[in-house]
């Protein structure tokens, strides 16, 4: 069966509804945007979804908030260690081992293989200050195979290839080139990655993950991802809920066979097993489906990180209660926003507030679309509650579009087969091996506009550097598909106030121009720039990017 993303949004029903396990397209309802198809290389149409071969777990049939939401562990140092860029001088050493586990994702399906940092799922958070360098040590002890399905037609993915790859990135880290993760730096079993983290960068919640090439996928779903978190004293000084009151929420979705395993959906040919999403019916915080989490009536402050392959999160509360968001990807906004619903795009974050002091008592759901994937049980004791929600956060200066050094004008593009399912989607309409195009010089700003020429909203992600949200201004396709004329058909619109703070990652919707500006502060080097649906990712929705360095 081969559903297009038009057909889907014809056609998708409640979330977590009736599900028919036999029909992975159905299950996959449950958290889902509009999909894609998209092929290898050398098909001639896209790949059709195989039916999975295993039962895999209704959601409907297990008991909802029976497991406490776990809190990721904070990682401690080990020791110090000298390195070359601080002479005379040492730094916190980590030591994170990458390790096969089993764990419970609920409290009645059997024990789930997974990959994990220090053998967690979640892996455990680090936590930074703002310009007090680290180090990590990121130790490679996984088993020689791999449990998910690689496709070796896919590019860094070949079959004279170690199956099991790794090399973590920082989401959203302003580091060196060389400890930033870059895809083809990966090292196998047995081998490890010593990274130095300057944290020159505002407060701001981070992650790290998996950013092998051609596999990232597949390893972020086994478990590879933790919370990065960077702190300083201009915040601090806010006295924003802190310490126990602070919980990062990881949220994802899997797929699980009813024997407990992860199960990742593969198309109907053997030999080419990629597809082109991902979409699990089973949502995890932190790692446990439908958990609860004990509170007090008083403030918290949550830092809610997408960590999906392919979902999007659609956030509310129930009783009506509100958000007050006071961050987002790369730290704080100017000030709090009230909001009632909050959608995150894969690797997108927000911090938000939640004042439980007059819900003593009380279950509050944190809700995906109509349904709760997180109860919050208020106790009925009154606290004191030191912690404050200050009416001015942050100052966001916007960027000078017109100092800008470069205006770069980029498309994301889609193939279709001759029955009109996407086949390849690229940036620029370039491949990963493909020369740079992209030298911007260090220091220097410049503007980037992602013209979409697909059916679908991506979200592309900048390593290296923060950025703004201009704005997004529909653009006439045919135009553009005759003679490369960016002819728009309407007025630009700003950003929302959610997007008004700094970013490394913008939903780019079809039929618009989405454009960002930012200023490339960072060492020089190669980066990567990216569609963060990771299996686009993985099979050419990639680019490298080159900082060069300022003119003398």
């Amino acid at each position: 069966m081969t559903i297009t993303r038009r057909g889907f949004l014809r056609g998708a029903g409640g979330l977590l509804g009736t599900f028919a396990l036999a029909d992975l397209w159905r299950t996959a309802q449950a958290f889902t945007p509009p999909p894609m198809t998209m092929p290898m290389a050398m098909r001639t149409h896209a790949p059709t979804l195989a039916s999975p071969k295993v039962p895999l777990i209704n959601p409907t049939s297990l008991a909802r908030f029976v497991d406490p939401l776990p809190v990721p562990s904070v990682a401690r140092a080990t020791g110090v260690r000298a390195h070359p860029r601080y002479p005379g001088r040492e730094l916190p050493y980590y030591r994170v081992e990458m390790r096969a586990f089993k764990t419970k994702l609920h409290r009645d399906i059997p024990a789930t293989s997974m990959w994990g940092y220090n053998g967690s799922f979640p892996g455990p958070t680090l936590e930074a200050k703002r310009d007090e360098p680290l180090l990590v040590d990121w130790v490679n002890a996984l088993p020689d195979k791999h449990f998910l399905p690689i496709d070796h037609n896919i590019h860094g993915a070949e079959k004279n290839t170690p199956e099991v790859r790794v090399v973590t990135h920082v989401h959203g880290a302003r580091v060196p080139a060389d400890a930033d993760g870059y895809p083809e730096d990966w090292y196998v079993p047995g081998h490890s990655a010593l990274y130095h983290y300057p944290n020159g960068q505002d407060a701001a919640t981070l992650w790290y993950h998996d950013h092998a090439m051609g596999i990232t996928r597949l390893n972020i779903y086994a478990g590879l991802a933790g919370a990065f978190i960077v702190r300083d004293d201009e915040e601090k000084a806010l006295n924003l809920p802190a310490g126990d009151y602070d919980i990062p929420l990881m949220l994802c979705d899997r797929l699980v066979a009813q024997d407990g395993q992860l199960y990742y959906p593969v198309s109907d040919d053997p030999s080419a097993p990629w597809v082109m999403q991902c979409n699990g019916n089973l949502p995890l915080c932190n790692g446990k489906i439908f958990p609860y989490f004990d509170v007090e009536p008083r403030r918290y402050r949550f830092r809610i990180i997408n960590v999906a392959n392919f979902s999007f999160f659609d956030l509310s509360l129930s009783h009506d209660h509100a958000f007050a968001q006071i961050a987002t990807d790369q730290g704080l906004l100017s000030a709090p926003l009230q909001r009632d619903r909050i959608e995150l795009y894969p690797a997108e974050r927000a911090d938000v507030v939640i004042d439980f002091s007059n819900a003593a008592g009380q279950a509050i759901q944190l809700r995906h679309q109509s349904q709760g994937i997180l109860e919050f049980r208020v106790r009925s004791q009154s606290v004191r509650d030191t912690s404050v929600l200050p009416a001015a956060l942050r100052a966001v200066p916007r960027i000078d579009v017109a100092s800008a050094a470069q205006h770069r004008v980029m498309t994301l593009n889609e193939i279709d087969d001759a029955n009109g399912f996407a086949m390849t989607m690229l940036l620029d309409g370039k491949r990963w091996h493909e020369p740079i195009t992209e030298k911007p010089l260090q220091n220097s700003t410049e503007t980037w506009s992602f013209v979409n020429l697909s059916g679908d909203a991506h979200p592309i992600h900048l390593h290296l550097v923060r950025f703004q949200v201009i704005d997004r201004r529909p653009f006439d396709l045919f135009a553009w598909n005759s003679h490369r004329a960016l002819t728009f058909t309407g007025p630009a619109i700003l950003p929302e106030p959610h997007e008004s703070g700094w970013k490394d990652t913008v939903r780019a919707d079809p039929g618009m121009v989405t454009r960002i500006a930012m200023r490339f502060e960072g060492e020089p080097g190669r980066y990567v720039w990216h569609c963060h649906f990771l299996e686009h990712e993985d099979n050419e929705m990639m680019r490298p990017y080159e900082v060069l360095p300022a003119h003398s």
